[in-house]
């Protein structure tokens, strides 16, 4: 990063965990200089928390590793299975919502926070379809995971906007039925409207039916960390931040 350190305009940084496990290069040089000067969190997309495989004991491993040398704030990941027999299908895919799948999730999320030594931070996923065997509402499944487990919340606010709008289920309700003290981080993004459904994909403006609820989402818990993701179709640095002041009017508003 060119810019001077003084001019980023930001506090901290997320960054995926992935980019990072065992990888040197440019990409270690990037983390090793932007962690010299500001916080970072670690955020992962392959931790397959909801997984029916046995938890990956190399990637915990080098978690870690990552975790004892650049000290994160928190360590993240999403409530989604990615994989099985090895393979990975490079996407966030959604579990059931059952007592079972509850009472497996929590093993695993309590194995994972054992191993790391600190609480796992989990964010709720977008979806495009449900599972027909869910008996219990994604938000109380959170909720109730967090109860059992001490895990924490990353609250992605556009999730919500995309699952509740595909589902026709209430954000509102969603946002109530979350625990906010558990809340220890929130995502912003734009997500492209296909007609039939919404996708996250995180390469358009915040929209205004996402800052309504970030607002809202602000009035309930409080002040939170609060990161835009912007992954394709990236403005300047200057447009970024001028998004990301919209958090501040939002908050305000």
């Amino acid at each position: 990063m060119a810019t001077p350190p003084a001019a980023w305009g930001v506090d901290w940084f997320e960054t995926i965990t992935e980019n990072h496990l065992g990888v040197g290069g440019y990409s270690r040089a990037v983390l090793e200089h932007v962690a010299a000067h500001r916080p970072v969190v670690f955020h992962g997309v392959s931790l397959s928390i909801g997984s029916t495989e046995p938890l990956d004991r190399s990637y915990l491993h080098g978690l870690k590793q990552l975790i004892a040398e650049f000290k994160p704030m928190w360590v993240s990941d999403h409530l989604c299975w990615t994989g099985v027999q090895g393979l990975n299908t490079h996407d966030l895919l959604p579990l059931p919502y059952t007592e079972a799948s509850l009472a497996h999730v929590a093993d695993r999320v309590r194995a994972v926070q054992d191993c790391l030594g600190q609480p796992l931070i989990l964010e709720n996923p977008s979806t495009y379809l449900e599972a027909t065997a869910s008996t219990v509402p994604e938000a109380e499944f959170l909720a109730r995971l967090v109860a059992e487990t001490g895990c924490g919340l990353l609250v992605d606010v556009n999730n919500i906007h995309v699952s509740c709008t595909n589902h026709g289920h209430d954000p509102d309700a969603y946002l109530d039925a979350l625990p906010m003290e558990a809340v220890v981080q929130v995502h912003l993004a734009g997500p492209t409207d296909c007609g039939t459904h919404l996708i996250d994909t995180h390469d358009t403006p915040v929209p205004d039916p996402v800052w309504q609820l970030y607002r809202r989402l602000w009035q309930r818990c409080g002040p939170v960390a609060t990161l835009l993701e912007w992954d394709a179709n990236i403005p300047s640095w200057d447009g970024l931040l001028a998004e990301l002041a919209k958090a501040q009017d939002a908050r305000n508003g």
